[in-house]
């Protein structure tokens, strides 16, 4: 008794069929030049569809790491608070008010970072437009130049000529 194996592939058919959609590379070629074009349409919708989904995906990630060094960072921090306080109610020596204030200013730097970092990024940002600005504004003033230029030149193309002035005839005497 043999038992054939069913073909994976007609199952496949058979539920992409059930959906309506046709199974990709299996579909017979089109030679239309309409059917083509929209084809590539379409497709590129999709692919444009996927690369913004990817992109709001990897952003996704990017934001979830960046909470999962923030919250890292701040149980560090915590930690790093308590340590100070435990070792002065145990009376261990060596941890002055001095140490205490130098590991605070440590601490309270460590924590303003991502606002400083910003902050540069904010200023990197407006310089920079500030230099788009004005080197549009430059252009802008460059091409009113020429466009005087290529005006008063065509004024003066336009502009009729005087024939020359014949010279006086003398008259005898």
């Amino acid at each position: 008794m043999t038992t054939s194996t069913p073909d994976p592939m007609e199952f496949v058919r058979q539920l992409w069929g059930k959906l309506g959609f046709t199974l990709p590379g299996m579909v017979t070629p089109t030679f239309s030049q309409p059917d083509l074009e929209k084809n590539i349409t379409d497709l590129k919708a999709v692919e444009g569809w996927l690369r913004t989904n990817l992109a709001m995906l990897q952003m996704t990630i990017q934001g979830l790491e960046m909470q999962k060094t923030t919250l890292s960072t701040v149980e560090a921090v915590g930690k790093i608070m308590r340590q100070p306080e435990e070792q002065n109610a145990a009376g261990i020596p060596g941890v002055t008010d001095e140490t205490q204030a130098s590991i605070g200013e440590t601490l309270q730097r460590a924590t303003l970072w991502p606002f400083n970092m910003m902050q540069q990024v904010q200023e990197g940002l407006q310089k920079h437009l500030e230099d788009e600005v004005k080197a549009a504004a430059d252009r802008a003033s460059a091409a009113v130049d020429r466009a005087r230029a290529a005006t008063a030149a065509a004024a003066t193309a336009a502009a009729p000529k005087k024939p020359a002035a014949k010279p006086a005839k003398k008259t005898g005497s």
